[in-house]
């Protein structure tokens, strides 16, 4: 233990010395050698920090910022457009289609109860005060009860099909920007290959450095035209399946809808 305690108080003078050692030479040393001392002690610091920086990983949106950047405005800015648009779209779409489901059997079963108890005008009571084609549809067809079965089928299947377009109105446009946006890529592609050989031509010689830029701004268009697509066309997908699940209600309801306007008629 006096040893270890004689070894420590050895080690500690000798340190201050050093320290004190170190002070006088400073203040022995001019001022413009301490501030250049100063200074590059200074930068290497900072330059420590930096390399510390840029050794930590980048995030994803920030390397996807980085890409997008480098792949420059024109294309990169239309391709950008396309997935604004698409996306607004199809929101709208899905909240649009959203609104429009509306639970057919509880519909069926009050209108089926209001011709029972107060005839066809309670029933278009309603289908007035319910939201949604298939409430529409019954209305329609309840608006031609009175005359026929066969014109209520009529009014049911024409303004199903009006319903129908509702329902399907404006998804082209989404269709037709999961198309243009890998097309807008790939044509990105091809100009900066043709902009990399006409580098290659006019140096008359086969730098790599000279094509390597172009090349790699053509395929970051390539790759955000394809991530685009990739992401409108599940939206899209969701948009049809949707509105086939809403279609297939329709004609349920109608041909339910057509059996109660039979049923009632014969009961009178």
């Amino acid at each position: 233990m006096r040893k270890l305690f004689s070894i420590l108080a050895i080690a500690a003078m000798a340190f201050a010395g050093t320290m004190n050692a170190n002070a006088n030479a400073n203040q022995s040393m001019p001022s413009n050698v301490q501030s250049l001392t100063t200074a590059a002690t200074v930068t290497f610091i900072q330059d420590e920090e930096e390399a510390a920086t840029d050794d930590e990983p980048q995030g994803w949106h920030q390397a996807l910022k980085q890409r997008f950047i480098e792949g420059g405005p024109v294309f990169m800015g239309i391709v950008l457009l396309c997935l604004i648009l698409g996306l607004a779209i199809a929101i709208e779409r899905i909240i649009y289609l959203n609104l429009s489901t509306t639970n057919t059997q509880k519909l069926a079963d009050n209108v089926q109860d209001a011709l029972n108890s107060g005839g066809i005008e309670a029933a278009k009571e309603v289908c007035r005060n319910t939201k949604g084609p298939v409430a529409s549809i019954y209305y329609q067809g309840l608006d031609r009860a009175d005359e026929s079965i066969e014109a209520a089928e009529k009014a049911v299947v024409a303004y199903g099909g009006v319903q129908m377009g509702q329902l399907e109105k404006n998804v082209s446009w989404v269709s037709l920007f999961i198309a243009l946006a890998p097309m807008l890529g790939f044509m990105g592609t091809v100009i900066g290959m043709i902009v990399a050989f006409d580098k290659i031509q006019a140096a008359g010689d086969m730098n790599p450095s000279l094509v390597a830029g172009g090349i790699k701004v053509a395929l970051l268009t390539t790759v955000f035209g394809l991530i685009v697509a990739i992401i409108l066309q599940i939206f899209y997908n969701y948009i049809v399946a949707k509105i086939d699940s809403i279609v297939n209600s329709m004609e349920d309801a109608s041909i339910t809808l057509i059996d109660m306007l039979v049923d009632y008629k014969n009961r009178k």
